[in-house]
């Protein structure tokens, strides 16, 4: 079955009124945990590899795994908002098309047998959590501990999030080292 959906992904032209459309996305049934990100960044896009720039280097930094474990599918599971590159906006790349996640990701997530989710920023954030969500990204990552322990939110790892980083040094210091035991914990 999951080859099957991984098939269709591969093919999706869901979005080709609007950009050109290459799916990445990385899967297995037995995925432990599932990073929810927001869509692939031109680099990404060009190479076809999830996570495969400086974001996904800070993020495995983050995560305090090698890069052969992150792209084990039956360790993590990769499956942002949106599949494709959204193309650049005037501040960076353009949001995630809103077209993937509600066709996509219930099917991809009804074929898991029990995973854990990273949640990434803030579409990732409000498409999963809802209400739960606090007013914003900020203040739902100093939450953290209220979405344990089947999920853990953090602030997208690009390297325009310095400034982000640099404001908030809690974050570094507390729910660094708390996301590293609960990958640990929950890869094993």
């Amino acid at each position: 079955m999951e080859l099957s959906i991984l098939k269709e992904i591969k093919e999706c032209r869901i979005c080709k009124d609007y950009l050109e459309p290459r799916p990445v996305v990385s899967f297995s049934s037995n995925s432990k945990i599932l990073i929810i990100g927001q869509a692939p960044g031109l680099k990404v896009h060009e190479s076809g590899i999830p996570w495969n720039d400086q974001s996904g280097k800070r993020l495995r930094e983050w995560m305090g795994v090698d890069e052969h474990t992150f792209y084990d599918a039956n360790v993590f599971g990769i499956v942002p908002m949106g599949f494709c590159y959204p193309g650049k906006g005037t501040s960076g790349d353009l949001p995630p098309r809103k077209e993937c996640a509600p066709h996509w990701h219930e099917r991809i997530v009804g074929l898991l047998k029990a995973p854990k989710y990273i949640l990434i920023g803030q579409y990732a954030m409000n498409y999963y959590l809802g209400d739960k969500m606090k007013t914003n990204m900020t203040l739902t990552v100093e939450n953290y501990k209220e979405y344990l322990p089947n999920a853990f939110v953090l602030p997208h790892p690009s390297p325009r999030n310095g400034f982000w980083l640099r404001k908030n040094l809690w974050f570094e210091d507390n729910v660094l080292l708390e996301f590293k035991k609960w990958i640990k914990a929950s890869i094993k």
